[in-house]
């Protein structure tokens, strides 16, 4: 028998958090009921999600956020519950102490990115903005946390319910944001580049860069028959965004037309999945997503579902209509540039709320929970300490067996100049997540 829940009041904001909590993760069935008779009637297991207890049932108190429409300030209570963080505090006769459902879609719908913040110089949502930094709960998955206790609950009083438990997941992605660094760049940047090097006297890149074009070197960014050799030995899932924008002051990538480029993008297709990377320029013209889609569907020769942005580029919400509007329906770019952990308080995948348009909608949305360059530019952390924070990540998300995903880059795994020791990084990482 599915679960019955009783609420007065059936809302789109309460049916994608409770199909997120009971379908997704716990993985039970249920239905809602607004009727008093047939709930008191049902024999099955059931809950009740209201302002006020029919009975001596199983309560949830309700919080007013899951049937509110439009974006309001929220007063948000925090505090220590059970080992973990809680927030939206309620009422005593509550089977739970705070408000799991208003909690988990104030999270996961990124509710706080919606009301008036500051951004940084790439108008990117900071993390120091977020609650999860300024509460110092950045590093929990605490959906996942939440929900692993609201099944136990659930299962203490109803054995007879059925749950299907997720399974832990590694998922390594890597961006592409510069497939090589001398060559196949055109005659004008290596030109330019050659000079940019004499000018500050550095011999040691001009000999570099030349022993990369005449073939006596392989080029540092080069390092992918390392990375597909670690994928075949430790048979782990690998994601692949391929930044395909026109050249630009922050788009630096080989051109689109390039046909080594090309090769490669098919050679890493036989190995892994590719999605795209949108260019910082189609932050502000659609169009040129469109194109870099387009480009990328045509050299794979098959749809293109998934996609990273660049410099993690996230405005909500309409970044994420724009990549519905072109049919993309996996997004990986829910994390922070300048922080590892969980910028949406969750380590599984789950779908967008428009909460603009009070809709759920058919992207799904991977967070990831650490990236290279966080650690190294952001954290300004030295290769030997990377593993004392990126360890207690992966066990973070082996507990609540939800997916581990990392984003690293093609160059950080060159040990090339600044990028020395970071390959032993990576492979760490991936022991550590494969174990």
């Amino acid at each position: 028998m599915s679960l019955l829940v009783y609420t007065s009041t059936i809302t789109p904001r309460l049916h994608y958090t409770f199909s997120l909590l009971l379908r997704e993760i716990i993985g039970t069935s249920f239905r809602f009921t607004c009727s008093e008779a047939e709930f008191i009637s049902y024999a099955g297991p059931k809950f009740s999600y209201c302002d006020s207890q029919l009975g001596n049932e199983l309560f949830f108190y309700a919080h007013r956020l899951l049937f509110e429409r439009g974006i309001n300030e929220q007063h948000v209570t925090l505090f220590d519950w059970e080992g973990t963080k809680a927030l939206f505090g309620t009422h005593p006769s509550s089977a739970f102490p705070f408000d799991v459902f208003a909690a988990s879609f104030y999270l996961t719908s990124r509710y706080e990115e919606y009301l008036p913040h500051l951004r940084d110089h790439h108008d990117r949502f900071e993390a120091e903005s977020s609650l999860a930094y300024q509460k110092n709960f950045l590093s929990l998955p605490l959906v996942n946390i939440w929900a692993e206790k609201l099944e136990k609950l659930l299962l203490s009083k109803f054995p007879s319910l059925e749950t299907t438990s997720r399974s832990y997941r590694f998922v390594s992605t890597l961006d592409i944001d510069n497939a090589w660094a001398y060559i196949e760049k055109g005659v004008m940047r290596t030109v330019g580049a050659y000079a940019r090097s004499l000018g500050k006297l550095n011999m040691e890149e001009v000999a570099d860069r030349t022993k990369a074009l005449i073939g006596l070197k392989k080029d540092p960014f080069d390092t992918y028959q390392f990375q597909i050799e670690l994928k075949q030995k430790y048979k782990f899932h690998s994601i692949y965004f391929i930044l395909l924008g026109e050249y630009g002051e922050n788009d630096k990538n080989v051109s689109p037309s390039n046909r080594r480029l090309r090769s490669l993008i098919k050679y890493l297709a036989d190995y892994a999945e590719v999605g795209i990377h949108p260019s910082y320029a189609s932050n502000k013209e659609l169009f040129r997503l469109k194109k870099e889609i387009s480009t990328l569907s045509k050299i794979l020769k098959r749809e293109v579902t998934k996609s990273r942005q660049h410099f993690l580029i996230l405005k909500l919400p309409g970044t994420y209509r724009n990549l519905l509007n072109l049919d993309i329906t996996d997004d990986y770019s829910m994390g922070y540039a300048n922080f590892a952990g969980f910028r949406a308080s969750i380590c599984t995948p789950y779908y967008f709320y428009d909460l603009d348009q009070e809709q759920a909608t058919g992207l799904r949305i991977h967070p990831f929970a650490v990236m290279d360059a966080t650690l190294k530019y952001y954290m300004k952390l030295e290769a030997d300490q990377a593993m004392n924070y990126i360890k207690p990540l992966i066990e973070q998300v082996k507990k609540v067996n939800g997916d581990f995903i990392s984003l690293w880059h093609n160059e950080s795994l060159s040990e090339n100049k600044i990028w020395a020791g970071w390959k032993e990084v990576y492979i760490q990482l991936v022991e550590e997540a494969c174990r």
